[in-house]
């Protein structure tokens, strides 16, 4: 798949630290991962941070919705105890730390841009910006949102895209042109050969990948169908020479 990593690490580490936290990123490379997987969402002051989720509730010591807490208050709440005590004090990090931290560790990075509701063109606009701004960067700008990948698009032209689909339904093939993205990423547990099929007759050119792949033995499946690339929670279970 060009330019991507064929095993991608997803939430940053994927599994195996906090998700979307330094610490995660910083173990990938570790693993010996060339390229991560991270969701970006608006605090409620526009800062973009690393967080999956509309609350905070799952992942953080402490609730409330991304989109109204600001970033230094999520910024204030532990990431980390919850995942596991030995990451105690992890906190939220920004976006540009996100993108510092790649940089330095030569990752590849792959940032979902996660709008919270009505926040589609503010978040790939800020998501575009902030990209724009780095100048030489290795990745691509990936999401569910149309309107968030074109938001991303107008800040940040050059920056490769991706649509970010669960299967291949509707009009997907006019969604993907709609958004000018370059590549597909699909779930693993519901694709078949026969959505292998449909993307090979209906475009020829474009690359996917799959998201969450957790064993070897699925991604090997997934690229004998023509999958370029995996994202997995347990990228410690492929040796570095495959990634």
């Amino acid at each position: 798949m060009r330019g991507y990593p064929r095993i991608i690490a997803h939430r940053g580490g994927g599994g195996l630290a906090p998700e979307n936290s330094l610490e995660g990123i910083v173990l990938a490379a570790r693993l010996g991962c060339r390229g991560v997987e991270f969701d970006v969402m608006l605090a409620a002051d526009g800062v973009p941070l690393l967080i999956h989720d509309d609350t905070v509730d799952r992942t953080h010591a402490g609730r409330g919705h991304v989109a109204r807490l600001t970033a230094a208050e999520i910024r204030r709440l532990d990431a980390g105890r919850r995942h596991h005590p030995a990451f105690t004090g992890c906190r939220t990090p920004t976006l540009d730390e996100a993108l510092d931290a790649c940089r330095d560790a030569g990752l590849w990075a792959n940032v979902e841009i996660k709008p919270a509701a009505g926040q589609d063109v503010a978040t790939g606009e800020a998501v575009g910006r902030a990209v724009a701004a780095r100048g030489e960067w290795a990745g691509v700008l990936s999401s569910f949102s149309a309107e968030a990948l074109a938001a991303a698009a107008q800040a940040c032209p050059d920056a490769p895209r991706a649509l970010l689909l669960e299967e291949l339904s509707g009009h997907w093939t006019q969604r993907l042109h709609d958004t000018g993205a370059g590549a597909l990423h699909l779930a693993a547990e519901i694709f078949t050969s026969g959505q292998a099929s449909n993307i090979a007759k209906s475009l020829r050119d474009t690359p996917w990948a799959c998201y969450t792949v957790n064993t070897p033995e699925l991604a090997d499946r997934l690229f004998a169908l023509g999958c370029g690339a995996v994202f997995t929670d347990r990228p410690d279970r492929w040796p570095v020479s495959a990634m």
